[in-house]
């Protein structure tokens, strides 16, 4: 897949208002429900794009046919308008595969935009600061409570490497928010001083 300018014309760019926590578009500006009565982990999410039309596409061609063009030229778009996100971050943590899903695929679709997004800002990229301690289910199918149950307590992060810092902590696609919050509870307990939380897109929820 070649991601041309009909394609990068026809993301549908998530504008504001979202909640100023998680990101979730919203009628009005302030915080969505579940933010109100449950503070995540990170400081604050926010996602590019909703996950439809090429961006689906392209994702997909990301995660299954390995296209590292493809990965670029998608972080150079994400980079130009990611001004709009002015968090002061010192390293990139993707988040990461479970090791039967990275033998299986043989690479981490997120690493081929984290990579070169990082490079963009200046950030060192952090692919071993997180690791899944089990297999879990595929999230796909499943709704917010059992979304959220799958992926309890499944990451542990390196404080060797995170201890102190402000990482962004990047996704591909995010539903619920569940994977990721996890993510960045481990990174805290394990002493990041902040964190804040990406994807490149967000999917509407499955029920």
């Amino acid at each position: 897949m070649r991601w041309c300018e009909a394609c990068q014309q026809a993301v549908e760019v998530i504008s504001d208002p979202v909640c100023e926590v998680c990101g979730m578009p919203l009628e009005k500006s302030g915080r969505c429900l579940a933010c109100l009565n449950a503070r995540p982990h990170f400081d604050a999410m926010r996602s590019w794009a909703v996950f439809n039309g090429t961006l689906r596409d392209a994702l997909h061609t990301l995660k299954y046919k390995r296209n590292f063009g493809l990965g670029i030229s998608l972080a150079e778009q994400i980079h130009r308008d990611f001004g709009k996100f002015p968090w002061p971050v010192d390293a990139l943590v993707p988040i990461p595969l479970s090791r039967g899903r990275q033998a299986q695929r043989g690479y981490n679709q997120v690493m081929l935009v984290a990579v070169p997004l990082a490079d963009s800002m200046n950030l060192p990229t952090l692919p071993s600061a997180l690791c899944r301690m089990r297999e879990t289910r595929t999230q796909v199918g499943l709704n917010a409570h059992e979304r959220r149950q799958n992926v309890q307590q499944i990451f542990q992060a390196d404080s060797r490497l995170v201890r102190g810092r402000r990482i962004l902590l990047m996704d591909d696609v995010i539903t619920t928010g569940a994977t990721i919050a996890d993510a960045a509870r481990a990174l805290r307990e394990a002493g990041a001083s902040a964190v804040y939380a990406f994807s490149i897109a967000r999917a509407p929820l499955e029920h």
